[in-house]
């Protein structure tokens, strides 16, 4: 995901605070209403919705004139970047001036969730059989709908056709490809990635079917039991360290240094997301190709999926209405209109990309594996980050994961100020 959530482990600090400072949720759930038709209340003159930029200020204005024309409601937005909004929906939601709704990415809806700012939701209420499942997933926490996804995000390959007729479709080829374009001392190498950001990383550690957390049958994680020294982990780990051994691999590719070579014609693959497209196609035009990700050991790769998605606030006064405009923004003609516009990958199985380039993140989100949506993963990126440089720089994979398990285990019981401790001293 291009904004990385580097200031996440600051809210989850916080969350434990002010979780008890949100509205009462009804006692009854969303699961007893029995997706029961509600009777329409009266309509408001106009509902609020935060947008994130010009385009999708372009877009959603379309949107929402169509929805005007259909109910007689007008649709006000205001602009406020999506990584804000959460912390600014605490601060004038309880004031009664936040949006009707609100956007986030799905490892926030967990925060949004203990603070009381979003809306649990009926899944019956919405058409989500026509939805990707891991979207779906991605966006409930602890068996609850906190949303509606409207875009999914997975990082898949871009590669020049100029260099190479058809992207690697194993690690093996890959490898190969990266050995016979590769000589890092002049600056060329047959495969581009930030390698030690472990957004990109993930799918080269996780793909023989080992995750960060486990989960419980319902789909919940448990915090507490961590699986990143596990042994299949450790040994994709090997594999890893062994081309930057190769020099196949550099810890100082940065997205900027990679988009330069990548665009310039320099590298035939790269490893990024679907944000970039608009930009290699216009550098690269029809030598540009994408591809899913390579297999390992006969099974296909599976990147992170991050999900963007509409949620409703808690504090709304017109929760009839506000699920009404949810789902009309994210019926298939509106998300055909979302994908198309603004290139998003849709998260809708019944809406297509137009372009074919797009058309494989749609592939690739399909096979991916949604970021885990508790507050605890805000406390995994650093020292998973860090242990990919020792990695990188020759240091025993093993030992290494180990003593990032021992980090990210102090930072989740120190930011949640211990509460771990004394749950598990109360279960004894």
């Amino acid at each position: 995901m291009k904004n990385f959530k580097w200031y996440y482990g600051l809210l989850f600090a916080l969350v434990l605070v002010i979780a008890a400072c949100g509205p009462d949720r009804s006692e009854t759930s969303a699961d007893e209403s029995g997706g029961e038709e509600e009777e329409a209340p009266e309509k408001p003159e106009s509902l609020l919705v935060w947008l994130d930029g010009e385009n999708q200020i372009a877009t959603y204005g379309e949107i929402f004139d169509k929805y005007e024309e259909e109910t007689g409601i007008s649709v006000e937005y205001t602009e406020v970047g999506m990584t804000d909004q959460l912390e600014q929906l605490s601060l004038d939601a309880p004031a009664g001036q936040g949006p009707d709704i609100f956007q986030q990415a799905h490892d926030m809806i967990g925060s949004a969730y203990l603070q009381g700012l979003g809306l649990e939701l009926d899944p019956e209420e919405f058409e989500l059989e026509n939805f990707n499942e891991n979207a779906v997933e991605a966006y409930t926490y602890e068996g609850s709908l906190m949303g509606v996804p409207f875009a999914t995000e997975a990082a898949a390959l871009y590669y020049n056709k100029d260099l190479i007729d058809e992207a690697p479709a194993t690690t093996e080829e890959l490898e190969s490809i990266m050995e016979e374009f590769t000589d890092s001392g002049a600056n060329e190498y047959g495969f581009l990635m930030e390698a030690t950001n472990f957004y990109f990383v993930y799918p080269f550690l996780f793909s023989n079917g080992e995750q960060i957390f486990s989960q419980n049958e319902d789909g919940s994680y448990n915090a507490d039991e961590l699986q990143i020294t596990e042994d299949g982990v450790v040994e994709q780990a090997e594999l890893f360290q062994k081309w930057f051994d190769e020099g196949y691999l550099s810890e100082n590719i940065t997205g900027d240094v990679l988009d330069g070579l990548f665009t310039d014609g320099q590298a035939p693959v790269a490893l990024t997301g679907p944000w970039k497209l608009a930009e290699y196609e216009e550098a690269l035009g029809d030598s540009l190709g994408t591809a899913i990700l390579p297999e390992y050991n006969g099974e296909a790769m599976t990147p992170f999926m991050g999900v963007k998605g509409w949620m409703i606030s808690e504090y709304t006064e017109e929760e009839y209405w506000s699920k009404d405009l949810l789902k009309f923004m994210t019926n298939q003609e509106n998300l055909q209109t979302v994908t198309d516009e603004m290139q998003e990958t849709a998260p809708r199985t019944d809406v297509e990309s137009q372009n074919d380039l797009l058309a494989v993140f749609d592939e690739q989100a399909e096979i991916a594996v949604p970021m885990p949506n508790i507050p605890e993963m805000a406390q995994v990126w650093e020292p998973i980050g860090d242990a990919l440089i020792f990695i990188s720089n020759g240091e025993d994979p093993k030992e290494i994961l180990e003593e990032a398990t021992q980090q990210i285990e102090t930072d989740i019981e120190s930011a949640s100020g211990g509460a771990g401790s004394e749950d598990e001293a109360s279960d004894e």
